[in-house]
């Protein structure tokens, strides 16, 4: 959690100095992503994610370098060779599913690869991140109604900070929660604190067993917060006014796991220090390997574009 808020602060900055093109910042829903992300088997399981969930690539397995080499678009990025836009996932040796920009259409996808899953026998889990935006889209309903038919091993996990980039959630539907519509398709809705770590963790973790075991798919709506801007091409104070974000930092979910392990005996004010150094020093020797590592050769433009 710490390292994916080191990662997106630098980020966030690296795109004002004009060293990178665009960043998706993570901060506030990193409790979301780790806690789920850490009930999965990486590299087993399949995940299907969107641009904010760095947090949960950090615990599947891919490294600050890697991150940073997405973000400068370099040859040796895993997700992509530099030809996606960063914060654009997509790793095979950790069995993330290449992204798409548009919202939503990652979850007919996991829905065909859960069926595929099952069909070969396999008890991999697929699970599917996104935003509440997406649930407004088409590719939800579809998908979701395909997977309760078919029951197959899929989660499909909604982080709700309660903006879809500038329109509230209170105009994007008149239901109460997004994991209520499971029901019609037959299948859990589980709403979550998404600024628990170890409640969604817990959460998740049911929802992996029932998955492997045959019991079909699962809806986790976690209810989160959105501390910065949707994009480094937004300007969120158009739309929100600051006590509202002053507000909603104060339930910023780093603190508030921080305070349970000190309360537990699990860390100190010195190792709290240590870890946010070792952060920084992680993110910065990042910065600084992919910064200087070659771009993609011009020859190679037309590869990954056409199956041959």
């Amino acid at each position: 959690m710490v390292l994916a808020r080191e990662i997106s602060r630098k980020a966030w900055l690296l795109n004002r100095q004009g060293r990178v093109l665009f960043t998706m910042p993570c901060d506030g829903q990193e409790a979301a992503d780790v806690g789920s992300a850490y009930a999965l088997r990486p590299g087993f399981d399949f995940v299907l994610p969107y641009a904010r969930d760095l947090p949960a690539l950090l615990v599947l397995g891919m490294t600050a370098r890697e991150v940073m080499l997405n973000c400068f678009a370099r040859a040796e990025d895993p997700n992509s060779g530099g030809r996606q836009m960063p914060m654009h996932w997509g790793c095979k040796r950790l069995r993330v599913v290449s992204m798409g920009s548009p919202v939503a259409v990652s979850i007919p996808k996991a829905v065909g690869i859960a069926l595929a899953s099952k069909l070969r026998g396999e008890d991999s889990v697929t699970l599917a991140y996104f935003g509440e935006g997406a649930a407004s889209e088409g590719d939800f309903h579809e998908g979701l109604n395909f997977a309760g038919v078919l029951r197959v091993p899929a989660i499909f996990f909604c982080n709700n900070n309660g903006w879809a980039t500038s329109v509230p959630f209170r105009k994007q539907t008149a239901g109460r929660s997004i994991a209520a519509r499971a029901e019609s398709y037959g299948f859990p809705g589980m709403l979550v604190d998404g600024n628990d770590v170890q409640a969604v963790y817990e959460v998740t973790r049911e929802a992996v067993s029932r998955a492997r075991c045959g019991d079909g798919p699962t809806l986790i709506e976690a209810q989160t917060i959105r501390m910065m801007p949707h994009t480094s091409s937004d300007d969120h104070l158009r739309y929100r006014t600051q006590e509202e974000l002053d507000e909603e930092g104060r339930r910023d979910p780093l603190p508030r796991f921080r305070d349970y392990l000190v309360s537990k005996g699990f860390l100190d004010a010195e190792g709290d220090r240590q870890l946010w150094a070792r952060a920084e020093a992680e993110t910065e020797d990042a910065i600084s390997y992919a910064e200087s590592a070659p771009l993609p050769a011009p020859e190679s433009a037309l590869e990954r574009v056409y199956a041959p």
